[in-house]
């Protein structure tokens, strides 16, 4: 049997978009994961 990864019922179509799209939410994970959260202070500005 000869394998053909386009035209195969549109999920090849469907991974052309949705791989990047894991691709991009993956990083965006990492990178909040290395952010440290802010520090809970004072919800008012400094003022003057």
């Amino acid at each position: 049997m000869h394998w053909v990864l386009a035209h195969q019922g549109g999920w090849d179509e469907i991974m052309v978009f949705a791989g990047p799209v894991a691709i991009i939410v993956l990083l965006v994970v990492l990178a909040r994961r290395q952010v440290p959260p802010p520090e809970d202070g004072d919800d008012e500005p400094p003022g003057p």
